[in-house]
């Protein structure tokens, strides 16, 4: 149980800096609103498209990595052993690549 604990403070963490980006990024847009320079609206006009781009992404992503997560937390609770045997190969075969000269 320690190890969900940690996956799910270190995935509050990280939800926590990307929400602190997208926030620095939008008051930057908003500080340059009063500017007139045409460099500065492309620029922040591209930011904002940006942000709202990466707003949108990064909630599909996460729905996808949660579902993901899901369905083999369902799977290792259904068939265990399987889920054992699979990790052991594999463990077995990185072992051996790793060792190999």
């Amino acid at each position: 149980m320690a190890t969900k604990k940690n996956k799910q403070d270190h995935a509050k963490t990280m939800r926590k800096e990307m929400q602190q980006i997208m926030d620095h990024a939008a008051a930057l847009v908003d500080a340059t609103s009063g500017e007139l320079d045409d460099r500065v609206k492309a620029a922040r006009d591209a930011l904002n498209e940006r942000i709202e781009s990466a707003k949108s992404e990064y909630g599909d992503l996460e729905d996808q990595f949660l579902d993901k997560v899901q369905a083999v937390d369902e799977y290792i609770h259904a068939k265990p052993y399987h889920a054992s045997g699979a990790t052991f190969i594999a463990g077995l075969f990185l072992g051996w690549f790793l060792t190999r000269k």
